[in-house]
């Protein structure tokens, strides 16, 4: 795949690994006592776990059923049970850093910020490996079906939602963005386009959350 030719899918997964990133540095280097800064901290990370959720969720509702509905010969149903079962681990270890960045929130400790190091850390290992399971034994088979009617559906589905929500997710894919994933959007989504869902319906994202990673 050119460097261009990223899809939807690969420029969240790009996102998702992006902010988990800057979390834990953010959270290794967090200066004891901060709290204005933990609480930042803490509306940056609902941001990423609420896009996750909302991705992962279609996916559950209309991407793994359609493979299944592909058919043995095409992809084992095991494979869709693991994915399934990745989902679940991964928002229990999402959680858990969830409920480590609120305990910061609460009291901007060096004891609680090494705590969400930890919890952030296991949340990244654990998203990563699923990603990576993801685009290595289903994307291929997607890919090779994404001019189907059939996938055009399932794709008319994840498109569903509405503009502030929409804005939101083009705010923070776009948010410390690499050259690659900027290319890619503009391939796929008019500049003006962007610029609209990003700045207008997604303002809330450059006022609320963007400012905590500069």
């Amino acid at each position: 795949m050119a460097d261009a030719d990223l899809n939807m899918n690969a420029i969240v997964h790009a996102a998702v690994r992006r902010d988990l990133g800057r979390m834990e540095a953010a959270l290794r280097g967090f200066p004891a006592g901060d709290q204005q800064r933990a609480r930042g901290l803490q509306r940056a990370w609902s941001t990423l776990w609420n896009q996750l959720h909302h991705h992962h969720v279609g996916e559950d509702t209309h991407v793994f059923p359609y493979v299944r509905g592909l058919g043995t010969d095409v992809l084992d149903p095991a494979l869709v049970d693991a994915m399934e079962s990745e989902h679940e681990a991964m928002s229990e270890s999402m959680q858990r850093a969830t409920a480590a960045i609120d305990a910061l929130a609460a009291d901007a400790s060096a004891a609680n910020a090494a705590a969400a190091v930890t919890a952030v850390a296991t949340a990244a290992q654990v998203t990563d490996g699923h990603l990576v399971h993801e685009e290595t034994d289903v994307v291929p088979v997607i890919a090779a079906r994404v001019e189907t009617p059939e996938w055009k559906a399932v794709e008319k589905q994840l498109r569903k939602g509405n503009l502030r929500d929409t804005g939101e997710m083009f705010a923070w894919l776009q948010d410390g963005a690499d050259p690659q994933v900027q290319q890619s959007l503009g391939a796929l989504v008019p500049a003006p386009v962007r610029f609209v869902l990003s700045r207008v319906f997604g303002r809330s994202y450059h006022r609320e959350v963007a400012p905590v990673w500069r």
